[in-house]
């Protein structure tokens, strides 16, 4: 038995001081995640604390038992929605902590983003799994609720526009 599935069922017998190591095993991966789909840090812990929090909530509910990681990074996707959807028409100031962790990764986070943002949405989502936060292409497919062959090629097509943007000197918008 795995020790997510340990966690689980001890938190399934009633014992949820368990939940907290659950949590901090995902928080990390979780907190990245929204990172990438919000423009500043303190809304990603904001995102991040909703998804833990909505986890809890309906954790008797769970659809994906054996698959924790997935239904978190599912919830995370959704929390990120709604609060874009709830501030988009707020102007955010440019990503604050991007500048926190060290120049040359925040330049290199920059640059992914800036790639990726010209990207359709279907196509962001994946590369941001992959490799944002580097999940399987199995786990991808689970996040995202796709066919596996699905993920394979929307990834393979999204890496040809990335390639193709590089050639071409990476202009901005070139997919939009």
């Amino acid at each position: 038995m795995t020790r997510e599935a340990n966690l689980l069922k001890k938190i399934e017998q009633g014992d949820l001081t368990y939940l907290d190591e659950l949590i901090a095993c995902y928080y990390p991966d979780i907190f990245r995640y929204c990172l990438w789909h919000t423009e500043n840090r303190q809304t990603a812990e904001d995102a991040a604390q909703e998804t833990f929090l909505r986890f809890v909530r309906y954790f008797d509910r769970m659809a994906y038992r054996n698959k924790v990681k997935a239904y978190l990074y599912k919830i995370a996707a959704n929390v990120c929605i709604d609060m874009r959807t709830k501030r988009r028409s707020e102007e955010l100031p440019e990503n604050l902590s991007m500048r926190e962790r060290g120049y040359e990764e925040a330049e290199d986070e920059a640059d992914f983003l800036r790639l990726v943002r010209n990207l359709p949405q279907h196509q962001q989502e994946l590369v941001i799994l992959r490799f944002g936060q580097d999940l399987t292409l199995r786990e991808c497919a689970q996040v995202t609720g796709l066919p596996l062959r699905t993920v394979q090629s929307r990834l393979r097509s999204a890496l040809k526009k990335i390639e193709r943007q590089l050639r071409k000197g990476g202009k901005e918008n070139e997919y939009e």
